[in-house]
């Protein structure tokens, strides 16, 4: 009797211990296009008038000065500078305390503070100790 079935020859067919470190070279290669974002493609360069920052005023410079009111009450000192995750920067006063020990924390827009006298008097007009005080104490994340 005859049988129907037919044996087809299985060529190139590598044990499994073969193909192994294969098929873990495409997994890396996959996993490392996913966990890792893509280049930027181009860099927008912007053409600044180097002059006009540099009548600015250096952050480095400013913190630790004195912050007073419009009545030349020191009310704080310049804590810090934080850009906000929309680009927007914030001083961080320090109310209270000495020597940056027992101080109270609060954020106020940078835009509010005015810099006069070649950024030696730092002024924010219409506050007090004990305004500030009662504002959300600010912390810094991490």
């Amino acid at each position: 009797m005859k049988s129907d079935s037919v044996t087809v020859p299985v060529r190139n067919r590598r044990p499994i211990r073969h193909r192994a470190p294969i098929v873990a070279l495409a997994t890396a290669m996959l996993l490392v296009g996913s966990v890792h974002p893509a280049l930027p493609q181009a860099v927008n360069l912007v053409v600044v008038d180097v002059a006009s920052v540099a009548a600015g005023y250096r952050a480095s410079k400013l913190i630790g000065k004195a912050v007073v009111n419009d009545k030349n009450e020191k009310i704080g000192s310049l804590d810090d500078l934080v850009v906000g995750q929309e680009h927007v920067l914030f001083a961080i006063l320090q109310v209270g305390g000495f020597l940056g020990v027992g101080g109270h924390l609060v954020a106020t827009p940078y835009t509010s503070l005015t810099l006069e006298d070649a950024g030696s008097k730092i002024v924010l007009p219409g506050a007090s100790k004990d305004a500030l005080k009662k504002l959300p104490e600010f912390k810094y994340g991490a």
